[in-house]
């Protein structure tokens, strides 16, 4: 710093701690002004700095008190993403200081440790038998993991490793403390030569991890056990040339060379040899750990050979078999350890170039820029590179047949960590020489037996192989094509939902979560369903113009994808992409679209979907893209692809509107053709379902008179067989608005034979229908209102409305209305036909509903019950002696009724 940095460094100091150095400071100023004092007399001054000497423990201070409270209070808002991505760092910082091999960094790691298992949400979630959350989950994770590598330190003190191991037995003994999620075993075969590698055909059985209680911490204690004392492995960390004393042993039971005499590293399950490959990062050797890293890729190189050698021997009778059982004791990707993981990112760190200055891209930020990676020669291997190795090592754990673990979070850690892996290999640039890795690794995955996710056999509980392949695809398809469409082909299966169901047992709805029903370990089914999608997806475009593979994928998809929606999606994203704005369409990828449209259509016909409206609308557009064959194909053979209602409102309609027409660009002759389809097809509709479809059927053959009159008589037959009067009048009120008031009249009567309102149904719902019924009629004329009231009073009981309409119907002459045939002079009386015989029914029913409401009458609905009596004296005072009848009613129900004197008082004082 210069002086007046000095100077203001100084002054920001002391206003920040004033009251803890201010007494300090000013002792130190008066000193310094005083001439002789013994501050003077020194030259230059103390650094804090500066560090220990070289043969001191490097020990920084820690402020321990502010590391617990600061955990303390991260933890407490532990479900924002900063609080988490807070903690992660202080992670970070406990790695920064073990890579400089300070020993507050196992101090700091034991008290943020102490500070997780006091949060107080770990006694919470267990009491409640819930789950941790996701975030939570994934920093003690982090935490094991840590603890894996300060147990491992390869030069700490045994006494500091004791007292770590105890600290972790006396936490892994705790009740809350958190549980390994999955089904990972901590005691697994070691890698071997694999000369009696597992080949799937044995019992699954055998190799399925024992359950036993395993913490978090259960990994860093057995860590514990485990040593760098082996002459072997220190013969691998200390030199990169393979020495005399190397080439010794190349057989035997623990073979130390490969058949090329590079070391390899036998004896260590594959995890725990990771777990040493990161704790070398982690402490500061990265030599040492790219050593190993080596030296484990060559086991497992060596591994893979035994493997397809032990497959080939039995490879006809594993396919005669058609099935394998699991043959790795547990997967690499989503493994606690992440072995994958570790090896990949020892290797990339050795290629990876500084980083341009970042002034050089101003506009790159948004986008994701490839980082710059080198290929740096592995030493004592020409013509091997860490960058190779990393990608080769990355495709052999991504590509391993694994068994999916157990549990929701061990099922998302899978996913997350090969998305993980992934990233990481996508910010690697292709050259030729790590196509030629990928075109290798492709090769070996695809013949790889039951070791690969990707052989011809898998297990059926495997780990689907879309999302690894969904990349293999994408960076082998400008090299090799034809390798890059079987890769990803050969990646479709998802076998867990290829379970044939017992005889006599129903499938279950295709639209239910199948995940719920048959498959309930399976928690992440939709996601990877997702990801099936994705790959099926990314192979139609790429497949776009190429009749071989397009028809490859289209069979593929309808053997291997099961969900409706997500086959809909993909049809949608065939389409789109056969559609592009400014160029011709590709028709060969809408016909593959419309094909997986159709096997939407006829997978949900059964079980009606909210969806359903949408996917047969774009069915519709999409067979009109393709032409007026794939509409008029569609249309014919509705039956297997829609309901009626939805060929006859939707489809129908659809593909006869003037847009579509015109988009079809049809001729006279090539319309007529269309529309004949279509009416043929609403004709059918109206006779399968002439409740929902008929209305519709006669809307769309208004203009074809002979389809019109077809339409007509399927209604009056379906009249007769049961079709309901609401419907009726629908059709009823239909006709009347063409101005066909005969045949509405005619459905009309159809409608009131069949109806019947009650005495006490003043709000019936079809009081409005029989209303307009009853008008058009009169408004015909005086023959069909005479023809109606028979059926009016047979199907009418209630008081209220035969008043009603005997009053519309006093008011004006029969057949004054526009559509009226026949004119009448004056209004009908209600003394003579066919009146009289309404008025009778209308009086009648007032006495039937005044008997029928005092039977059951309390005190509070006197009231209006005397308003009841009111509206019926002015029905009874319609006819000649209607004061006579309407007075022995009244006495008549005073007789009957006198024990209500209340009421009885109350219709005397109103009516006398």
């Amino acid at each position: 710093m210069n002086r007046d940095q000095l100077q203001k460094f100084v002054q920001y100091l002391i206003s920040a701690h004033h009251t803890e150095v201010l007494p300090t400071a000013q002792r130190l100023a008066d000193e310094i002004l005083l001439l002789g004092s013994e501050i003077n007399l020194v030259h230059g001054a103390p650094d804090p700095t500066a560090g220990a000497g070289t043969e001191d423990a490097n020990c920084w201070h820690l402020d321990e008190e502010q590391i617990q409270e600061q955990v303390k209070q991260l933890l407490s808002n532990g479900g924002h993403y900063g609080a988490s991505q807070q903690l992660r760092s202080m992670f970070s910082k406990v790695r920064e200081m073990l890579r400089a091999r300070d020993s507050n960094g196992a101090r700091m790691l034991i008290l943020m440790t102490e500070q997780f298992l006091q949060d107080p949400r770990l006694a919470l979630w267990r009491q409640q038998g819930a789950a941790m959350t996701d975030k939570c989950r994934q920093l003690w994770d982090e935490l094991g993991a840590l603890w894996v590598c300060v147990i491992l330190s390869p030069h700490c003190k045994p006494d500091e490793r004791s007292g770590w191991l105890q600290l972790l037995g006396t936490w892994d003994k705790l009740d809350v403390c958190p549980l390994e999620e999955g089904n990972y075993a901590l005691d697994i075969p070691s890698l071997q030569p694999a000369l009696t590698s597992r080949t799937g055909l044995e019992d699954e059985e055998e190799v399925m991890a024992t359950s036993t209680r395993r913490t978090v911490f259960s990994r860093a204690l057995q860590a514990g056990e485990l040593h760098w004392n082996d002459s072997h492995l220190q013969r691998i960390l200390a030199s990169d040339s393979c020495g005399p004393s190397l080439t010794a042993n190349m057989g035997g039971d623990k073979p130390t060379l490969d058949p090329q005499g590079h070391p390899v590293w036998l004896g260590e399950p594959f995890p725990t040899a990771c777990a040493r490959v990161d704790t070398l990062r982690a402490h500061g050797y990265p030599h040492k750990a790219l050593r190993l890293a080596c030296a484990i890729i060559n086991t497992l190189r060596l591994q893979r050979r035994h493997q397809l050698e032990s497959y080939k021997q039995q490879k006809k009778e594993l396919l005669q078999k058609g099935a394998t059982g699991v043959t790795s004791a547990e997967g690499w990707v989503g493994h606690p350890l992440d072995p994958i993981g570790c090896l990949c990112r020892a290797l990339l760190e050795a290629c990876r170039l500084e980083e341009e200055p970042h002034s050089l891209f101003p506009d790159s930020a948004p986008e994701k820029r490839k980082l710059a990676y080198q290929h740096v020669p592995v030493p004592g291997s020409p013509g091997e590179s860490y960058l190779a190795l990393a990608l080769e090592v990355a495709l052999l754990g991504l590509g391993q047949q694994r068994a999916l673990p157990e549990g929701l979070y061990a099922q998302d850690k899978v996913v997350r960590n090969e998305e993980q892996l992934l990233a990481l290999l996508e910010e690697v640039e292709l050259d030729e020489r790590l196509v030629q890795v990928l075109r290798k690794q492709a090769g070996l995955l695809l013949e790889g037996g039951p070791f690969s996710g990707f052989g011809e056999v898998i297990f059926r509980e495997s780990v689907p192989m879309h999302t690894c392949a969904r990349y293999l695809f994408t960076a082998l398809l400008p090299h090799d094509p034809d390798l890059a469409f079987r890769l990803a082909l050969r990646a479709m299966r998802l076998p867990v939902l290829e379970t044939t169901f017992p005889a006599g047992e129903a499938q279950p709805n295709p639209l239910d979560s199948i995940m719920s029903n048959r498959f309930p370990r399976w928690f992440i089914l939709g996601h990877l369903e997702t990801r099936q999608c994705e790959l099926a997806s990314t192979m139609l475009t790429a497949a776009k113009g190429d009749t071989k593979w397009l028809h490859a994928v289209l069979g593929s998809v309808q053997q291997n994808i099961h969900s409706p929606a997500l086959l809909f999606k993909l049809a949608q994203d065939a389409c789109k992409t056969a559609t592009p704005a400014n160029a011709p369409p590709d028709t060969m990828l809408l016909g593959i679209a419309l094909e997986l449209g159709l096997q939407v259509m006829r997978m949900t016909l059964n079980t009606m979907t909210w969806r359903r409206r949408e996917m047969v609308r774009w069915l519709v557009s999409c067979a009109t893209e393709i032409g007026p064959p794939a509409l008029m194909s569609i249309m014919k053979n509705w039956y297997s692809l829609f309901t009626p209602v939805e060929a006859v409102t939707i489809v129908a309609v659809t593909g006869t509107t003037h847009a579509t027409l015109l988009r079809l660009q049809l001729d006279t002759t090539g319309r007529e053709e269309l529309w004949a389809c279509a009416r043929t097809l609403a004709l059918q509709c109206a006779m399968k379902d002439p409740q929902n479809c008929a209305l519709p059927a006669l809307t769309l053959c208004e203009k074809n008179h002979a389809a019109f009159e077809a339409a007509y008589q399927i209604v009056l037959d379906a009249a007769a067989g049961g079709l309901g009067h609401a419907h009726l009048f629908t059709v009823a009120r239909y006709m009347e608005h063409r101005g066909l008031p005969l045949r509405a009249y005619k459905l009309a009567t159809l409608a009131l034979a069949q109806l019947s309102i009650a005495f006490n149904q003043d709000s019936h719902p079809a009081v409005n229908d029989v209303l307009w019924a009853c008008s058009l009629s009169h408004s015909l004329g005086r023959h069909e209102l005479s023809a109606i009231v028979p059926l009016i009073i047979r199907s009418i009981h209630c008081a209220p409305m035969l008043s009603d309409i005997l009053r519309r119907w006093t008011l004006s002459a029969p057949g004054l209305g526009p559509l009226g045939a026949r004119r009448a002079t004056k209004p009908l009386g209600t003394d003579r036909a066919p009146l009289c015989q309404l008025l009778d029914a209308a009086v009648a029913a007032y006495i039937t509903t005044s008997h029928s409401r005092l039977t059951h009458i309390s005190p509070r609905h006197y009231g209006d019950f005397i308003e009841f009596l009111g509206k019926a004296r002015e029905t009874f005072l319609l006819a000649p002696d209607g004061h006579l009848q309407f007075a022995q009613f009244l006495e008549n129900l005073k007789q009957t009724y006198k024990g209500k004197k209340k009421l009885m008082l109350l219709v005397r004082e109103r009516f006398g």
